[in-house]
């Protein structure tokens, strides 16, 4: 795809599980990716999958929660690929085995300052640079819907997320920019897989699922990229629950 069709695309965490699979759907359908990672050799092995099929990439390192880290990568996804069309912003922490009493404060600003403040850092920059028409998803968790038992700082940060979707959702809409969000349940990742070796985590997670399975990082990013397409240009403001039937 190129010429007026050409669209350009940044995705944060994109060097593994999610924001891989996303960065990869959305290169899937011409666009041009920008592969943002605090990891720079995971992003570029991302940027690599997408270059061997055919797409546009490139490979920017990044701490979302570092202000000037933040804003010179969405700077330069704006110098190489021409502007910006649509953003995904996957990146963040978890943490778990926590009751409030036994978290530190250190602990629970470090969780909050990625998840919330980072997701806040890069709509910071991108909304201002983001064509008419553009939008952005914010993936939040099932997290950020009720409560998850140990996870305060997570939990807080990611209700966060959400409400921060929904202001910016209404604050841009004039702008023709449309602001969603991503509540992913339990996803079988890369990540996930090595919290959960030598448990029986996936069995009981997927044990308490109706479609009796984990989400795959593909069906979250299809998503993702679903709500940034024009075929969801009337929904904005929304926090859209992928968790198998686990909220119903």
């Amino acid at each position: 795809m190129s010429g007026a069709s050409r669209k350009v695309g940044l995705v944060t965490g994109a060097g593994s599980g999610i924001g891989r699979a996303t960065a990869l759907a959305f290169a899937r359908t011409g666009t041009a990716v920008a592969v943002l990672d605090i990891d720079e050799s995971a992003a570029a092995e991302t940027t690599d999958m997408i270059r061997e099929g055919g797409g546009e990439a490139l490979t920017v390192a990044v701490d979302i929660a570092d202000e000037r880290s933040v804003r010179a990568a969405v700077e330069r996804t704006i110098t190489a690929l021409g502007g910006l069309d649509v953003a995904v912003n996957n990146a963040g922490m978890a943490s778990h085995h926590r009751r409030l009493d036994r978290m530190t404060l250190d602990e629970f600003e470090r969780v909050v300052r990625v998840n919330l403040a980072g997701t806040f850092l890069c709509m910071k920059y991108e909304l201002p640079l983001l064509k008419s028409g553009g939008a952005i998803v914010n993936i939040a968790s099932n997290g950020g819907l009720y409560a998850i038992a140990t996870a305060p700082a997570y939990v807080a940060a990611k209700h966060g997320i959400v409400g921060l979707t929904k202001v910016a959702a209404v604050d841009y809409a004039p702008d023709n920019i449309r602001v969603n969000a991503v509540c992913p349940g339990p996803t079988r990742t890369p990540g996930f897989d090595e919290v959960a070796a030598g448990t029986d985590m996936i069995t009981r997670q997927a044990a308490s699922t109706p479609l009796g399975r984990l989400a795959t990082a593909d069906e979250v990013a299809a998503a993702a990229v679903w709500l940034c397409s024009d075929a969801a240009s009337y929904i904005t403001g929304i926090a859209l629950s992928i968790d198998g039937g686990r909220r119903a």
